[in-house]
């Protein structure tokens, strides 16, 4: 008996290490799937979530980029860009998880989301309280520096729709940038038909494509 207590005792250590070990490597694969500085997801880990989300039932596909980033980078520097992109994706991170979500940085000053909706009145009420989170001033250094931005959007109900992400962020991209070139604060899609042309599987326009240059944001 004392020796079987003895092994046990002896085991507890090894038993220890190992579950320290499989909690340091599940902290590495989670940092691994998440943006540095706003913590979201990345895009791997996104587009499981953004799916599960779509087959769910009605929602929306969202692609969000700010406003004049660039003059708040070259004013304030880029610690300031720095907290108005954290500032985004934790207002944006918010908005998810009340609209039953999932959010992304696609890179730079772009984010991208996916989130439950129920109708196209509920659609046009969620993207002016998005707009409305989003544009809330960011306090940097005792200076509340002003966020806009611009929002498309389009709709998706997948007992009617059968459309790849990637041809949905695509539409929701398309009307982002009709409305930064138009001055509104959002645009949704009125069909599930890409109206803009690709090249090298972006936008015309995008960088990226051939000679092809993005209206500054």
């Amino acid at each position: 008996m004392s020796e079987l207590l003895f092994a046990t005792a002896a085991g507890l250590p090894m038993a220890a290490g190992w579950s320290l070990h499989a909690l340091r490597l599940r902290r590495r694969i989670e940092t691994a799937r998440r943006d540095p500085l706003t913590g979201l997801f990345t895009r791997d880990a996104f587009a499981e979530r953004a799916m599960k989300v779509l087959a769910g039932g009605p929602s929306a596909v969202y692609v969000v980029d700010l406003d004049s980033f660039k003059e708040i980078n070259d004013t304030y520097g880029h610690a300031a860009g720095d907290a108005v992109i954290a500032a985004t994706g934790r207002r944006l991170a918010e908005w998810a998880d009340i609209n039953g979500g999932t959010v992304v940085r696609l890179g730079g000053d772009e984010f991208a989301a996916v989130a439950r909706v129920f109708s196209h009145a509920d659609l046009s009420w969620t993207l002016g309280e998005l707009t409305r989170a989003i544009e809330q001033p960011v306090t940097v250094d005792g200076r509340p520096l002003t966020v806009g931005a611009s929002v498309g959007a389009v709709a998706y109900d997948p007992r009617a729709d059968d459309v790849a992400l990637s041809t949905l962020l695509r539409l929701a991209d398309e009307q982002m940038y009709a409305a930064k070139r138009s001055g509104a604060d959002w645009l949704t899609a009125l069909d599930l038909t890409p109206q803009a042309g690709t090249v090298n599987n972006r936008r015309v326009g995008r960088p990226g494509t051939a000679g092809g240059t993005e209206a500054a944001a």
